[in-house]
Order: structure tokens, then C-alpha cells, then sequence
């Protein structure tokens, strides 16, 4: 069933003409978000989960909190899609175990040295080669996606390392904490690492137009972005006591 048919069917009493003048709304997003996505994402499951989203945000939406219904609406649609995303995740389990490793190697080396860990040194704590580090790299991309927040949900999340063996750390987190301290730790990453964070998730650049800025391949840009991410997994895990 199509996003608008899925519409007609359930659609909420009395929320005919908001969701109907909204519906654009859905697939733009979808759009958008579907260019930085595998290949195995479909665009019409985007939309799917996108409308109910907005089916949600159309019951729920109230004027008395301040923002207007297309802000609040297009939140409840994003967050749908992510939610579909995240629970047909794509990636196998080895995936997110390999990750947790090189975020351990990471966190030992740069605890150890006090500087950036180095990518030879990152193969060599794991008992790999630099071009098997680069593999898993490259196999970690396709599950590290989108915005600061997403990075703080999911299963294999920075706040869920964070978390890991302090039971109630994250009680009362607030948005914009989080965020700082993303933003704080994205300021540390090695040049090119945050000069690709920057461009992916400030100017929303996907891979391909990454790699034609640092001139590059957009396979480079997607090792360079998963490592910059996995840095951060292990910088944040080990800056629990800011919470």
C-alpha cells in the first residue's frame, strides 16, 4: 500500500485537509534523506513510515506548545523514517561488534598516548591489516547515518556507549547537552575527519559531493566518516563523569 492510499484508509477525523496539505512534505523529506541511504533503502518505505508520521503528528499536534505544525510535523515524519530504517537494520551483528572494537582500540590508544589515535595503529591494536581496518571502515558506513541526534539513538548509538555500565547516566539529559558535547568533540577530530563531519552534516553534502570537494573517491570519504564517527563513539564513552 502506497503512502496516499495508506492515507485514505486511516486517515485521522478531522485532519483531512492537514494531512492532505502536508503530504508533499512526507516525500520531500523522503527524498532528501534517501540520497545519503544504501542502495537497499527503498524511497516508498520512506514514505510509508513518513505518513504515518504525519497521520501522528496531525492527532497529536498542539498549538499551546509554540512551534508550528509543519516543524512538529516534519520532526514526527523524520523520526518515523529513522525508525523504519533502524528497525530493518541492514547491518549484521558482526558489523556492529566489529565497530566496538575499533572504538576500544581507539579509546586504549589515545588514552595511552594522549593524541589521536593513528589508523596503523588502530590495525595493528587489532591484529589486522591497515587494508583490513579500511574493509571494516567501509562496512560500518552504511549504519552510521544522518544528524547529531540519530547518532544518540539505536542500537550500536553514541549514547548508548556512553551509557554502557553507569545504569541511569542519561536521567534528565537534555538536548542541547548533548549536543554540545557532540559539537565539543567533533572540534577535536583529526582535520580531515571533521572537515568530512562538517561538510556531511552542517552543509548536508552527501559522500559523492564530499570526495569532489577533498578530492578523493566517495569510497575514502565513507572510511573517513566512519572513523570519525567510531573516534567520537570512544571519546564520548569515555566522558561519562560530564553527565
Amino acid at each position: 500500500m502506497n503512502g496516499l492510499a495508506m492515507y485514505t484508509t486511516i486517515r485521522p477525523e478531522g485532519g483531512d485537509d492537514v494531512v492532505a496539505r502536508h503530504a508533499p512534505l512526507v516525500k520531500r523529506i523522503a527524498c532528501h534523506l534517501i540520497n545519503r541511504l544504501p542502495a537497499s533503502v527503498q524511497l516508498e518505505d520512506l514514505i510509508q513510515a513518513g505518513m504515518i508520521g504525519l497521520l501522528e503528528a496531525a492527532r497529536n499536534y498542539d498549538e499551546d506548545q509554540g512551534a508550528s505544525f509543519e516543524t512538529y510535523a516534519g520532526i514526527r515524519i523524520r523520526g518515523a523514517m529513522l525508525d523504519e530504517i533502524r528497525k530493518n537494520d541492514w547491518a549484521p551483528r558482526s558489523v556492529h561488534r566489529k565497530s566496538r572494537m575499533v572504538a576500544e582500540a581507539v579509546r586504549e590508544i589515545e588514552n595511552t598516548h594522549g593524541r589521536d589515535a593513528r589508523d596503523y595503529e588502530i590495525a595493528e591494536a587489532l591484529g589486522i591489516t591497515l587494508q583490513e581496518y579500511y574493509s571494516i571502515l567501509q562496512d560500518a558506513s552504511s549504519n552510521k547515518i544522518l544528524s547529531f541526534e540519530d547518532m544518540g539513538n539505536g542500537e550500536d548509538s553514541m549514547l548508548d556507549n556512553v551509557s554502557d555500565g553507569a545504569p541511569g547516566i542519561l536521567d534528565g539529559l537534555q538536548r542541547e547537552d548533548l549536543r554540545r558535547l557532540v559539537a565539543e568533540a567533533i572540534a577535536g577530530l583529526p582535520e580531515r575527519e571533521r572537515l568530512v563531519m562538517g561538510l556531511y552534516y552542517d552543509e548536508e553534502l552527501n559522500l559523492r559531493e564530499i570526495g569532489a570537494v577533498m578530492g578523493v573517491s566517495e569510497s575514502r570519504v565513507s572510511q573517513i566518516h566512519s572513523q570519525a564517527v567510531i573516534r567520537l563513539q570512544a571519546r564520548l564513552a569515555g566522558r561519562a563523569d560530564l553527565f
